[in-house]
């Protein structure tokens, strides 16, 4: 009997459903996506450059399951507000509470259970676009990856399962706590409305002194670092709710004393809901701007991180290759760049050691980045690249030795300087991950010519764009790491990573990869249960504007103003968190000055995703509150 009334109830209120559906299942959908890429076994031990990515949707994974969690607690509680009248008539016609906690329940299970279903099979098609495209994109072979993962499946269904119980126990003890009273008079509730005084206008400057303060913290993260990063957050937030709590007010009330403005067609009636809803909707639309804020923020974040992919391997490596032993097909690929500087360098390798000639690097000396560091001990960026120029009078030199033999080793010699160290771990990629645990050397040309052992040439080169470059690049990498295994003395239980530019950047950009797909995602989820609870506070009050729409319809009020006051009404609402939250984005982005060379790249792409699901928010609400409030016409 409780079910056949639960579901009798839910189709009458199937709008208000819906759009609470929608967005459970935009969380369920993206929730299992993020499950799936995060625990994918077999294809994780297949590929191993996706244990980074993993690590990412994981996160991605928890940060979604707190905002999804609030997100289910308000959208229960707003159905909850719908259905109080109704729930207070059961009561007065003799249903016991525990009657109505039980079909309260029901319903909260019931909706879930169809958000589930729908959710993981919308996953299951998110998963395979956005599996496919992260593999095509960093390039790598999707191999062993399932769309359909049933510990991804088990995981989402345990998560939400356990929130819709939650969520319908938070309900009904709720219920319980509310009188019949207080159910059947649930719409005659008024919002005080707040006047403007000396404290508000002392609260609406020190406001502005936060989000100044928060602002310029954020705007000089650069300098400010730390500090600049918990100083920006706090007072931003603050002065968030702060602006809302008191300009809101403030601001609905200058428009409803403006005479001129008010006397305009129903302005007066208009100004006069704002005014009526304002104070109850301060603190959400404070909230709403930060969800905002952070919703764009993360599209436009991972965006920013994909594209710094190629400016960190530019920043650590000048050289665009370094090829050991170059093959004839290497040569030919190299003949397709347009390479702007080459040169090439002897080195003879031994069981214990390398040895450069010294000479080779002078006549033709490779550039190298200083590594700079500020006071944080972080490096500076735009540090110039220079020419190897300095001199080595002794005749033999030593970059690195085994820590085990350092200390038995009786060779009194002396170290190279720190330009050398960089021009050859870096630049002529000679080190421990292409040698092994060797010692490194140079060696003048006398000293070089006693070495017994294999000689050797290492290639280098400056194109002018190495990312254009990718496909030859990978061909040569993949060839490079069949060659320099024949050196021997590799780790035997450690895969050998390449240290060229091209491996740096396809590590790094698989990460980004990961990082981009992850902020896109979590950010679409973040606007549209953002707008979601918004829309969910509008309709919430609607039944009790029923009255005054009829007056006025009856009173000769055309249609085509109420419709028109209307969708001015519910602009005003949505526009002033939207201009807000995209503020705090156009500056709060700059927090990532110190690790993105350009943090604000393609920063168009996630404000235009925000205005077009705000946008259809926007419109669907509009819709419901004019299905709700305005007078069905007799034909």
């Amino acid at each position: 009997m409780l079910l056949k009334i639960s579901l009798s109830s839910m189709r009458k209120m199937m709008k208000d459903y819906i759009v609470l559906l929608v967005g459970l299942v935009i969380s369920i959908s993206i929730f299992y996506m993020f499950q799936t890429l995060a625990m994918n076994e077999e294809f994780v031990k297949a590929n191993s450059m996706i244990k980074s990515i993993m690590l990412v949707f994981n996160v991605g994974a928890v940060l979604l399951a707190i905002i999804t969690f609030f997100y289910i607690f308000y959208a229960n509680s707003f159905l909850l507000s719908l259905r109080r009248k109704e729930y207070g008539m059961y009561m007065m016609l003799g249903a016991k509470k525990s009657k109505i906690t039980k079909l309260m329940f029901i319903e909260t299970i019931v909706i879930g259970l169809l958000a589930l279903a729908i959710g993981i099979i919308v996953g299951v098609g998110i998963s395979s676009i956005v599996g496919t495209s992260l593999m095509a994109q960093i390039d790598f072979p999707s191999d062993g990856y399932k769309i359909f993962y049933i510990p991804a499946v088990l995981v989402t269904l345990g998560f939400f399962i356990v929130l819709f119980v939650l969520t319908g126990i938070m309900n009904a003890v709720k219920l319980s706590r509310t009188t019949i009273l207080d159910l059947l008079r649930a719409e005659q509730n008024k919002e005080k409305i707040r006047k403007s005084g000396f404290v508000t206008f002392v609260l609406a400057f020190f406001s502005i002194v936060l989000l100044a303060v928060g602002y310029y913290c954020m705007y000089y993260m650069e300098t400010l670092r730390e500090v600049g990063l918990i100083g920006g957050a706090i007072t931003t937030t603050i002065g968030t709710y702060l602006f809302f709590m008191t300009f809101m007010p403030a601001w609905v009330n200058s428009l409803k004393r403006n005479e001129k403005l008010n006397s305009k067609g129903i302005n007066a009636f208009t100004f006069a809901q704002l005014q009526f809803r304002a104070n109850s909707l301060s603190k959400l639309l404070g909230t709403i701007a930060m969800l905002i804020a952070l919703g764009v923020g993360a599209i436009a974040g991972g965006l920013a991180f994909q594209n710094n992919a190629a400016l960190i391997a530019n920043s650590m490596v000048i050289a665009d290759m370094a090829i050991h032993d170059a093959t004839a097909q290497d040569k030919a690929l190299i003949g397709n760049m347009n390479v702007k500087e080459q040169h090439e360098y002897r080195y003879k390798l031994t069981d214990k050691g390398v040895y450069l000639l010294k000479e080779d690097l002078l006549n033709e000396p490779p550039l190298y980045r200083k590594i700079d560091r500020d006071n944080n001990g972080l490096m500076k960026k735009d540090v110039e690249p220079e020419r190897l120029v300095v001199d080595l009078p002794a005749p033999l030199y030593i970059n690195y030795i085994p820590r085990e033999d350092a200390a038995s080793n009786k060779e009194k010699l002396e170290e190279l300087p720190k330009s050398w160290d960089n021009v050859i771990s870096n630049e002529l990629n000679i080190g421990y991950s292409v040698f092994g645990k060797r010692s490194i050397y140079v060696a003048d040309h006398k000293h070089y010519a006693q070495v017994k052992g294999e000689d050797h040439k290492v290639f280098i080169a400056y194109v002018d764009d190495f990312v254009k470059y990718k496909d030859e690049l990978k061909q040569i990498e993949e060839r490079q790491k069949e060659v320099t295994k024949n050196f021997g003395n590799q780790p035997d239980e450690e895969e050998m990573s390449m240290n060229s530019k091209y491996g740096i950047y396809t590590g790094f950009y698989s990460l980004a990869s990961g990082t981009m797909f992850m902020g896109f995602f979590l950010g679409i989820a973040f606007l549209a249960m953002m707008a979601s609870c918004l829309m969910f506070k509008i309709l919430s009050g609607a039944n009790s504007d029923i009255q005054r729409y009829q007056m006025l319809r009856k009173i000769g009020v055309r249609k085509q103003l109420l419709t028109k006051s209307i969708y001015k009404e519910l602009l005003a609402i949505f526009a002033l968190p939207g201009l807000i939250g995209i503020a705090h984005v156009l500056i709060g982005m700059n927090i990532f000055s110190f690790i993105l060379a350009n943090p604000y790249y393609k920063i168009w792409i996630p404000v235009v995703i925000f205005i077009l699901i705000y946008s259809v928010y926007y419109l669907i609400t509009v819709q419901l509150y004019k299905g709700i409030v305005l007078p069905k016409e007799r034909r």
